[in-house]
């Protein structure tokens, strides 16, 4: 049996799709089951802000390494790697096909294949580090990079822009095409789909989903986690200081505004991630439904495992 991967930009559908499949599993005598594998998702209390599965859709498909990590938490990839293995290795010896769902492409290589990070740096240039990207802005440190790293990263990408950083002030090595590049040498069998969309609709989605978050109160989830004390992995939620900056305000147009464009950004990135994948079978589900797309991808599992 093999694993089934889906990886796509934010607002492409990916939950649905998956939804979908696990229907047309369980037609055949299956019982699939979800894996996250987006970072932001792990996080308890974050879920409207993430863009997790509901609780309908987990009554659907039941969900696998999602929500489980308190905001207050540091993550990494590498933890998830060390939570992901085992439950992606005992799916499949109890028989139950594994669906890895997410779009944070480190976390969805952590989950598939064995990671060759770079080791940690000290907390005191971390935090440096963290307090000097908040002041001074991502892109001002984005320039003070090496040249031929600053050209892996956008210039807008906090969190990377952060990491390189800290690798440099630590004088660690960092791999110009950053952290986790993607590998086709997999721990298990995966048939791995990537999710595209026109871009167009795509940009109509992500605004309709950021809409949709704020009206479901992905503010106060927000603000709650910051009252709460915030890990630095999961203060780099998308919206996450939009929504905090101010802290007895309804989000303003603005601020929503901004949140769109960050989401917009982050989906380019992650459509960049899904190019450089070796292995991957891409499906443009512009003009096609879940149930569509779900049905392709079955006849793609069943034409890789006879």
């Amino acid at each position: 049996m093999q694993v089934l991967a889906l990886f796509g930009p934010t607002a492409v559908g990916k939950t649905g799709v998956a939804i979908a499949i696990a229907n047309l599993l369980r037609e055949r005598g299956e019982d699939p089951v979800a894996v996250n594998c987006d970072s932001i998702q792990v996080y308890r209390g974050l879920e409207t802000l993430s863009g997790a599965a509901t609780a309908e859709e987990r009554e659907r498909l039941e969900h696998r390494l999602i929500s489980f990590v308190e905001p207050g938490e540091e993550f990494s990839a590498g933890r998830y790697a060390e939570a992901a293995h085992p439950e992606i290795d005992s799916l499949l010896a109890e028989g139950r096909r594994p669906i890895v769902v997410g779009g944070t492409g480190l976390y969805l290589r952590a989950a598939l294949a064995e990671l060759d990070l770079r080791p940690p740096v000290p907390p005191e240039i971390r935090e440096e580090v963290e307090r000097e990207i908040t002041e001074r802005g991502s892109e001002t440190l984005h320039a003070e990079l090496d040249p031929a790293l600053a050209e892996s990263v956008d210039p807008s990408d906090r969190k990377r822009v952060a990491r390189l950083t800290e690798l440099a002030r630590a004088g660690i090595e960092a791999a110009a095409g950053g952290e986790g590049v993607w590998t086709a040498e997999l721990r298990r069998p995966t048939l791995l789909i990537g999710l595209t969309l026109d871009r167009a609709r795509l940009a109509d989605r992500i605004d309709a989903r950021v809409d949709a978050m704020v009206a479901a109160g992905a503010a106060d989830e927000a603000r709650a986690a910051e009252e709460a004390g915030p890990s630095r992995t999961a203060r780099a939620a998308l919206g996450f200081q939009q929504f905090v900056s101010d802290i007895d305000a309804a989000p303003s147009a603005e601020a929503i505004d901004s949140i769109k464009a960050a989401h917009r950004a982050y989906a380019r990135r992650q459509l960049t991630w899904m190019r450089r994948m070796e292995g991957v079978t891409l499906i443009d589900r512009t003009d096609s439904s879940d149930e569509e797309v779900a049905a392709e991808v079955i006849d793609l599992l069943d034409r890789d495992e006879q």
